[in-house]
């Protein structure tokens, strides 16, 4: 909490009074206030459910990312959920048996895929993916109920729109187009609204990449009704949020920062954080950070990188989320830019580049703009030109 009223220059009573104009109910006295928000600071006592999402509100941000839940534990070994180890169940695979138990170890497999997503090897998972969506598509061809056949549809969905993901991030932008849409048309025969949004949010990363910030708004616009009760709709706002971050439209990025916050103030806490296609709070302010950082408000903008680096990293050391790391190191970069110390830009960025799990696209559109700034104040700067080198050397498949 002090950490994030220091980023925006309040004093205590600075934030008690911005608590009170976010609060829809009736409040304590001011000196009251204080004195709570005092104990709140200093650790004495944590907020409560009244009062958590008010502060949350206070900061831009919300509950679940500003007072962050402990992580549930899972258990998704295929052979304690259903009896079977991977060579019985690519057996019942091979010969089309369709049994609940069959349909179980395909979503087990299905949403491993897609929690491997951050951190497993690109190239391997690629490989994994499209052999899984293979398998699953082949049984569309056998005899199936039909809640059997939604059901595999929707599990082929999921597995082609993580393979869609894989292909982007490789920069693989044709092959990530077609199996995009391919994830796409499954979503709409199998009816899931939460599918065919994911594929137009992947769509709208790819046009967000390549500077096309008028085509992500007309991308993500017509979702946006259908996905205000889904978590895509969380992340298609934030798309949004940052095309008109860059088309100079602050007031809209600001909107469809706060449709998103209140789209995930009204969703339950998800069971299972690892899943790419699942939106975890602490995301929110990775958003907030991207925006902040193009807006020039570079206090909030280190906070909320900062923020997102401690989030992802767990106790041991090691990165949970590396793609958002690098991206918020990217952001330090540039605000380390603006205050004329090249230096420490030059070592936040190379600290970027350093990450082996990586979004080709994302990580050269943000490091360009870095590097924009760099030129832009020390163009004769050797150091400006070692990065430059190095953002030149990431190759595009």
């Amino acid at each position: 909490m002090r950490s994030e009223r220091d980023a925006r220059g309040w004093s205590q009573a600075d934030a008690v009074r911005v608590m009170r104009a976010k609060s829809s109910s009736n409040l304590p006295t001011d000196s009251t206030l204080l004195r709570n928000w005092r104990r709140w600071e200093s650790g004495e006592s944590r907020p409560d459910d009244f009062y958590a999402p008010i502060i949350a509100a206070a900061f831009d941000t919300v509950t679940a990312a500003f007072f962050p839940k402990a992580r549930p534990n899972r258990d998704d070994e295929l052979l304690s959920a259903t009896g079977m180890d991977t060579l019985e169940f690519l057996g019942r695979l091979r010969i089309s048996d369709v049994s609940s138990v069959t349909l179980e170890a395909i979503r087990i497999t299905a949403e491993r895929l897609c929690c491997d997503y951050s951190c497993a090897d690109p190239h391997e998972l690629h490989a994994e993916g499209t052999a899984w969506l293979r398998r699953i598509t082949s049984l569309l061809d056998g005899r199936l109920t039909l809640s059997q056949h939604r059901e595999i549809l929707v599990l082929a969905g999921w597995v082609a729109l993580l393979v869609g993901c894989v292909d982007f991030d490789l920069g693989r932008r044709t092959a990530s187009e077609a199996t995009r849409r391919a994830a796409y048309s499954l979503g709409q025969e199998a009816e899931h609204a939460e599918i065919t949004c994911w594929a137009a949010e992947l769509a709208a990363w790819a046009a967000l990449t390549q500077g096309n910030y008028r085509g992500v708004i007309d991308t993500v616009d017509p979702m946006l009704e259908v996905s205000r009760s889904l978590r895509v709709g969380v992340q298609l706002t934030a798309q949004r949020a940052k095309a008109w971050a860059r088309l100079g439209e602050r007031r809209e990025a600001e909107a469809a920062l706060a449709d998103g916050r209140a789209i995930l103030e009204r969703l339950d806490h998800p069971a299972n954080l690892d899943n790419h296609f699942v939106i975890d709070a602490q995301k929110f302010d990775f958003y907030a950070m991207d925006c902040c950082r193009v807006a020039g408000e570079d206090r909030l903008a280190e906070s909320y990188a900062r923020e997102v680096i401690r989030n992802a990293t767990r106790a041991d050391g090691s990165v949970r989320n590396p793609m958002r790391v690098s991206e918020a190191h990217l952001t330090l970069a540039v605000v380390a830019v603006r205050n004329r110390d090249l230096e420490m830009a030059l070592d936040e960025g190379m600290r970027a580049f350093a990450g082996k799990r990586r979004s080709l696209p994302s990580l050269v559109w943000i490091a360009g703009e870095a590097a924009r700034e760099m030129i832009e104040r020390y163009p004769g700067d050797p150091r400006t030109r070692v990065y430059t080198d190095q953002l030149r050397s990431l190759s595009i498949e």
